[in-house]
């Protein structure tokens, strides 16, 4: 049976979070001459790399790579389901819009 070092592994997800709390955030975009299509691509881009990233850092996990940690896997894994999720939400909302506008009688 397998036995698992709560104590190792939350010293892990401290030091994971403190990293997080280090690294500093991307600049928010100020630009007013950016169109909304290069925006949406941007973040669809974004979220392909996310994913990409966490399903490269669960492979090495699984093959054993002893430079990966479980930690590190489900940060970048959850990163990427919100990510997901969240450009899910706006494509939702997109299409609404849409709806709304295509059914407005002029």
């Amino acid at each position: 049976m397998n036995t698992i070092d709560v104590n190792g592994l939350l010293q892990q997800m401290r030091a994971l979070g403190e990293q997080a709390r280090l690294q500093p955030r991307a600049p928010v975009a100020t630009e007013r001459s950016a169109d909304f299509g290069s925006l949406l691509r941007k973040s669809i881009d974004g979220v392909a790399a996310s994913q990409n990233t966490a399903n490269a850092l669960a492979d090495k996990f699984e093959r054993g790579d002893p430079g990966t940690d479980i930690g590190s896997v489900m940060v970048a894994l959850q990163r990427a389901d919100l990510s997901f999720r969240a450009v899910t939400e706006v494509r939702n909302k997109l299409v609404d819009a849409y709806k709304d506008i295509m059914n407005m009688q002029v």
